[in-house]
């Protein structure tokens, strides 16, 4: 399928062009694991252990959390600087 048959089908609301799509190549960007060691002071793990259990997650999943959260605000803030 050419690739004006497929926005055409896009613009017109149908519903299947899922089916036009090759999913076995596809990738989100940006996306791809890369593991770093990061050296925390007891406290710090202990506070993260403990939060963690009080809301069901793994230490990994709230350190990884939080600074995705602390990265989108800070983002957030820097796009509101550049357009004022």
């Amino acid at each position: 399928m050419q690739a004006k048959q497929f926005d055409k089908k896009f613009d017109d609301n149908e519903v299947d062009i899922i089916d036009d799509l090759d999913l076995s190549t596809i990738k989100r960007p940006n996306q791809a694991q890369k593991r770093i060691n990061v050296d925390f002071p007891a406290w710090v793990v202990d506070s993260l252990d403990k939060e963690a259990r009080r809301i069901g997650v793994t230490r990994q999943s709230i350190i990884k959390v939080w600074l995705v959260e602390r990265l989108e605000q800070q983002a957030a803030a820097n796009q509101l600087r550049y357009v004022q």
